[in-house]
């Protein structure tokens, strides 16, 4: 059964070494950048193909992780193709996500297939390094209370504040911005860019700043916990990479970014990690998001919709599947094609 849905700033000279902390703030000059944010349209390409589920199963469930439209990106032209029919959800902030149950259990293998053309777009806060510069309107944020809570790899505890107290203070921090600032630079600074060994990649914050190594959740996990720790409101997202070079591919492993709040900017969008394996990109990733992604969902510690048997979700941006609530691997591609101009 095939079933269709249609639905830089300048600023802030490199200021550390590699393991060096902040000492003092200057002055932002203003963002000379007056372009239109860049663009980016693309197919993505998404299967999911879960294995027969063990003899004598009776229930099997699926979710997939639905790109969705937001002030960054729109989605058009959703085309799922399932050989049993399937739900779209919603769930917490926004997340969208396709589910499917059987009606009877499957014999053997199940693929799922999405397909959609995205639209992503630049994010850009001039206000990040350029306080004076024009405000963007922005839809208040319902859930602000959420991210200034903890995460279960990510708990907000003395040790949390006090290690996130000591990067400001050394800093010379004062204001929200100016916090958040410092700890972008030092987590930038002392982070290294690393996969190798064991405990990356989960997003613990206590791993990452004890092995000061990792991937994007990790790197993350330290801002958000600092900036959480000292009453900033911070987020999480997670999707996909696109290589910066137009074409098309597969898509080999996930991305994840954050954003931090204040009052007098908004949200502003930082990515550490890229700006640890960027050197020459650090002062443009305090204050943007370029357009060589797609994101999937918000938030960490997931709970599915409908809700899974298991645990809340570390992160979601792969698909799930439970065999009578255990777990169950599903294999996944994602590939993408530029569309031209």
């Amino acid at each position: 059964m095939n079933i269709s849905l249609l639905n830089r700033s300048a600023g802030w000279a490199g200021l550390l070494g590699a393991c060096a902390v902040l000492s003092g703030f200057g002055t932002a000059e203003p963002s000379p950048r007056a372009a239109a944010p860049r663009s980016r349209t693309f197919t993505l390409t998404s299967t999911a193909t879960v294995p027969a589920a063990p003899a004598g199963t009776q229930a099997l469930d699926l979710w997939l992780p639905i790109p969705h439209s937001d002030a960054s990106q729109d989605v058009r032209d959703l085309k799922i193709e399932s050989p049993v029919p399937y739900k779209i959800e919603k769930g917490a902030f926004g997340n969208e996500m396709l589910h499917l149950r059987p009606a009877t259990v499957p014999t053997a293998s199940l693929t799922v297939k999405l397909t959609a053309q995205i639209t992503r777009r630049e994010h850009l806060n001039l206000r990040a390094n350029a306080p004076t510069a024009k405000a963007v309107k922005e839809k208040p944020d319902p859930n602000l209370a959420r991210w200034l809570g903890p995460d279960r790899l990510v708990p907000l505890d003395a040790k949390i504040k006090q290690q996130a107290q000591e990067v400001v203070a050394k800093a010379g921090a004062k204001t929200d911005l100016e916090k958040a600032r410092a700890i972008y630079e030092h987590v930038v600074s002392t982070v290294t860019y690393d996969k190798t060994g064991q405990g990356w990649g989960r997003g613990d914050i206590y791993y990452a700043c004890d092995a000061r190594r990792g991937n994007c959740t990790d790197f993350h996990a330290i801002v958000i916990g600092y900036c959480r720790s000292l009453g900033i409101p911070a987020r999480f997202s997670i999707g996909l990479p696109l290589p910066a070079d137009r074409g098309k591919g597969e898509i080999k492993g996930y991305h994840c970014w954050a954003e931090f709040y204040t009052k007098e900017t908004g949200w502003v969008p930082v990515d550490a990690s890229e700006a640890a394996k960027n050197p020459d990109k650090r002062n443009y990733f305090f204050g943007a998001h370029d357009e060589n992604r797609v994101e999937f969902t918000r938030g960490r510690d997931v709970e599915l919709a409908p809700k899974q048997a298991g645990p809340p979700l570390n992160y979601f941006v792969y698909p799930y599947a439970e065999a009578d609530g255990k777990p169950l691997e599903v294999a996944r591609t994602y590939e993408f094609a530029d569309v031209p101009k």
